[in-house]
């Protein structure tokens, strides 16, 4: 995300939409009604992912009849994750408040996030504390995913699949997203040093069109989960992780190597031993460890430097 100068605006909405022409006249008219009063300078970044329907069309047409409107209509089809990422890029506001374009997520919930972001809070997450979805399909798969999610990330919240999120512009603009990194904003945000909370927010039931989700994105968001913990644990040091997995190999292979050496002194066949094997595997593998490792080494320090990114960040400087 590329960080305004001076940013004029309070407040930026980010939609990706999928879809969603008839949901999409009726989000933007509910959008309006709950930010219009509120005296927020703002704007809609609407982003058309690549959608089939007449989703583009309906955004054309809106685009010209409200000024707060700004449309984004994606090449093709890249999945929610690049849709939101391109609606940050865009954004210009100092806040940033993303929901999804099904209306299942409130729009009058946006002034209660921004009140409680403005408490001090970098990143506050939507809790949809009664969800409008089927139990076996939906909700209880949710919940299991949102304590292991927690549980490895260290950041416990009720519902980390919540699109309903505001967040401060400079928490985003440290970070990149890929995969479906979306989900994972509060952990990604957390290893930058963002402060974190989460409000109870209304959760409707789908008025229209189908869930775009399937038993497919289960594992891709496990996937995920395992790279947020290696950037939480190890993103400024993968030789910690390489390295030591590294040595402990090498160690193993010298012990067994050592043992096989001396029972072959004292007269011992050791040639059809499977602890033969297993030293030279040990051996082997270790030495690729380290390599990786050091290798991880060099990629992190190129993507630090490359990027002028720096490996701490300051909340304030006090004078």
């Amino acid at each position: 995300m590329v960080p305004s100068p001076a940013s004029t605006l309070d407040l930026s909405v980010v939609v990706p939409l999928y879809n969603e022409e008839e949901s999409l006249p009726h989000l933007v008219e509910q959008l309006l009604q709950a930010l219009r009063p509120t005296g927020e300078r703002f704007e809609l970044v609407l982003v058309n992912d690549g959608s089939s329907d007449r989703t583009a069309e309906v955004l054309e047409r809106l685009s010209r009849e409200v000024p707060e409107l700004v449309g984004v209509l994606l090449r093709k089809n890249y999945g929610q994750t690049a849709a939101m990422a391109a609606g940050f890029d865009e954004a210009q506001g100092d806040v940033i408040v993303s929901l999804d374009g099904d209306l299942q997520n409130d729009p009058a919930d946006i002034p209660l996030l921004l009140s409680t972001l403005r408490e001090g809070y970098d990143l506050v997450s939507g809790w949809r504390h009664q969800r409008q979805d089927a139990a076996l399909q939906r909700k209880l798969p949710s919940k299991i995913a949102n304590r292991l999610i927690g549980r490895v990330t260290g950041v416990r919240l009720h519902d980390y699949g919540c699109s309903l999120k505001a967040y401060r512009r400079e928490v985003l603009s440290d970070m990149r997203l890929y995969g479906e990194l979306h989900r994972f904003l509060p952990a990604l945000a957390f290893i930058e040093g963002a402060r974190i909370t989460e409000v109870k927010v209304n959760h409707r039931a789908r008025q229209y069109g189908t869930s775009k989700y399937g038993i497919d994105r289960t594992f891709r968001v496990l996937m995920d989960l395992l790279t947020v913990w290696f950037m939480k644990r190890f993103l400024t040091r993968p030789m910690y992780v390489f390295g030591f997995g590294g040595l402990v190999a090498i160690a193993g292979s010298l012990i067994a190597s050592t043992y096989l050496l001396v029972i072959k002194l004292m007269g011992a066949d050791i040639g059809n031993r499977p602890l033969l094997t297993l030293a030279v595997v040990l051996g082997l593998a270790g030495i690729q460890l380290f390599c990786f490792g050091l290798l991880a080494e060099l990629l992190i320090r190129t993507y630090h430097e490359s990027q002028d990114r720096p490996i701490y960040r300051i909340r304030e400087t006090l004078r």
